[in-house]
């Protein structure tokens, strides 16, 4: 390294000309002339990376526009399948189909993925320890769905469903407690979709618990609410599938 610079250090006090001149002599195959050739070789490589890395930044926006464009019709696949599904009675599937999105940011596949979770909570086949497990997923799901997206209807359907269904495992006193909350979920997903024939019979189901309630429940809710408003023990939707 020391040679060449002092080689190429020469040409210059002889001006232009002498640079030309020690060059073409390098050329030649001089004793010089290797080192201009790494020169030439060390030049001619980093052409040769620069462009290498200029495409593949160009490769990398490429590919990350088609992923985002590509995400975007994802979403409205998984749901088109999953509405299938779940049309199907295919509960199985369905639920390893959404879990793999349990991490999406659409309220629609949210909602979706705590009711089938509960569906799945449901079958016969499922045990004791998953059932629970399977019965709090579904409210974080539905939980986070609403996180997502207040205005969605389903996702406030779902919640008071779901938190209804977590009372089971919270003792009586929680669900009396919940039930409040529970009906206000109902009430909001009618506000947005007053057709939902699912909802306005969950609301009827919510009026008929306190109707029947025992005794010692009207006097727990009495205390927690200071009022006669009371809430039966039962899960507030029957055990079955609804849309």
């Amino acid at each position: 390294m020391a040679a060449l610079m002092a080689a190429l250090a020469r040409p210059f006090r002889r001006g232009p000309a002498g640079l030309g001149t020690a060059l073409r002599r390098e050329a030649m195959g001089g004793p010089r002339g290797r080192g201009t050739q790494v020169l030439r070789k060390n030049l001619q490589r980093g052409v040769v990376l620069s462009t290498g890395s200029f495409l593949v930044y160009e490769a990398h926006k490429l590919i990350s526009g088609f992923a985002e464009v590509h995400a975007s019709f994802k979403v409205e696949d998984v749901i088109e399948q999953a509405d299938y599904l779940y049309g199907s009675g295919e509960t199985e599937k369905l639920y390893r189909l959404l879990v793999q999105h349990k991490n999406s940011d659409d309220a629609e596949l949210l909602w979706r993925l705590a009711r089938s979770s509960r569906d799945l909570a449901q079958l016969g086949s499922t045990s004791a320890e998953e059932k629970k497990k399977l019965t709090y997923d579904s409210l974080e799901y539905a939980k986070k769905a609403l996180e997502k997206n207040e205005s969605n209807f389903a996702a406030h359907k779902w919640y008071g469903i779901c938190l209804s269904d977590v009372g089971d495992y919270e003792g009586i006193k929680t669900k009396i407690g919940n039930a409040v909350i529970i009906k206000e979920h109902f009430q909001r997903a009618i506000e947005l979709n007053p057709k939902d024939a699912t909802t306005i019979h969950l609301i009827g189901i919510w009026c008929y618990s306190f109707a029947e309630m025992p005794w010692y429940q009207r006097k727990i809710a009495a205390t927690l609410f200071n009022t006669t408003l009371c809430f039966t023990g039962s899960s507030l939707l029957p055990h079955g599938r609804r849309r």
